[in-house]
């Protein structure tokens, strides 16, 4: 018996479509066992269960109900690469915060925009030969930027006169 591999099209769907549905089962499935996932807060996780321990509070509504709307997606299918965009969206109304500073942070952002709001951000999803999300990284639309001194590089210095380098 064969096997088939999943596109990464299939692949990235079902995962979509499990996030979307609150089913944290299924979303690992469609991780590999040694992937890689940057949630955009400077953190790294390796390895599914570390993956998994990072997702959970989203599964368990810490942050309200939530949603994820596709915007654009960009395949590239031999560098099995995957690029999306998307608008997060809560709901703090079915909120279950564990920890008293969640239960503070949803009160303060309650206050200034609201108990329904979204956030945009944009997905590089990594795929394995077997259909399976090797690294996931994950850029997001904050109101203000996360500066990291380690980002930073040494850059020519501009001309005077144009303002170019």
């Amino acid at each position: 018996m064969v096997l088939s591999v999943p596109s990464i099209t299939e692949t990235l769907d079902g995962y979509m479509d499990a996030f979307n549905a609150l089913d944290l089962d299924d979303v690992m499935t469609h991780f590999a066992d040694d992937a890689v996932y940057r949630p955009g807060s400077g953190t790294e996780r390796v390895g599914r269960a570390a993956i998994r321990e990072e997702l959970e509070p989203q599964f368990e509504l810490v942050y309200g109900a939530m949603r994820f709307d596709e915007c654009d997606r960009v395949v590239d299918e031999k560098a099995r690469k995957i690029v999306i965009r998307w608008v997060c969206r809560h709901d703090l109304a079915y909120g279950k915060p564990r920890r008293l500073a969640w239960k503070i942070r949803r009160v303060i952002v309650g206050a200034l925009v609201g108990n329904r709001f979204g956030w945009e951000g944009v997905d590089v999803f990594h795929f394995d030969d077997a259909g399976k999300i090797k690294r996931k990284f994950t850029y997001a639309g904050y109101r203000q930027p996360r500066l990291e001194k380690q980002l930073g590089v040494p850059l020519p210095t501009p001309s005077r006169h144009t303002g170019r380098v």
